[in-house]
């Protein structure tokens, strides 16, 4: 599975895309409806400013050439708010055969960068922000982890990669996942608590069907979605 886009909401949309794009060095634009856009790699990053709903927050991840996570740490060191684990930036993920940083965005996402060593896509470029390949995992909390993967599988054909079906499953594939966890839980590695804000997913898959999932929208490439 690929994801093609994620549109989330912002309470900060200028101090976002100025985040992203002079910070990070990443490509930026407004769209015609005023949300904001921000190409990490094959993906697209959306924010829509929204007054409605206080201080909205996600996690996401974005996957980096598989042999370059200390050079993401040191590339990262003097831009973003590191996140640590353990007294490290450094996470390793033995089970998922992968190491992550993880640091906060200028709206208080929970950014993480993952390289996956199962996945053949070395590098020996010097890591910027055009080491950011795609968006990879998309964090959507649910009241009901398990109704919430059926619909996922009978509607996307998606299947639980890793995890269990009762606080935290990771659906789909290494190029694209759903997180799907319980309200219970904080997001890894953080205090924040795993809190459920609308938010609109674009995949590309086998299936050509979409996805209605309240407050959750996922469909696939043929279609454009908003909150």
């Amino acid at each position: 599975m690929q994801i093609l886009e994620i549109r989330l909401l912002t309470n900060s949309l200028k101090k976002q895309i100025e985040f992203y794009s002079n910070v990070l060095g990443l490509n930026t634009s407004y769209l015609n409806d005023g949300a904001g856009a921000i190409d990490i790699g094959s993906s697209k990053l959306i924010f829509d400013e929204v007054t409605s709903i206080n201080n909205p927050y996600y996690h996401f991840a974005v996957n980096i050439p598989e042999n370059q996570i200390n050079e993401a740490i040191g590339w990262l060191k003097a831009k973003a708010d590191l996140i640590e684990y353990e007294n490290s930036p450094l996470v390793n993920f033995p089970n998922w055969n992968a190491h992550s940083v993880y640091f906060y965005d200028a709206g208080g996402n929970i950014v993480e960068l993952i390289a996956r060593h199962s996945l053949d896509n070395k590098t020996d470029s010097e890591f910027s922000s055009a080491s950011f390949l795609n968006i990879s995992e998309i964090g959507m909390p649910a009241e009901n982890v398990k109704n919430f993967c059926g619909e996922i599988n009978q509607k996307l054909n998606e299947n639980l990669w890793w995890g269990n079906t009762e606080t935290f499953a990771a659906v789909g594939d290494e190029n694209g996942l759903f997180i799907v966890v319980s309200g219970q839980r904080n997001w890894f590695p953080t205090n924040k608590p795993s809190k459920i804000f609308p938010l609109a997913v674009t995949i590309e898959n086998n299936s050509i069907k979409s996805l209605e999932y309240s407050p959750y929208k996922i469909a696939t490439k043929s279609s454009e979605l908003k909150i």
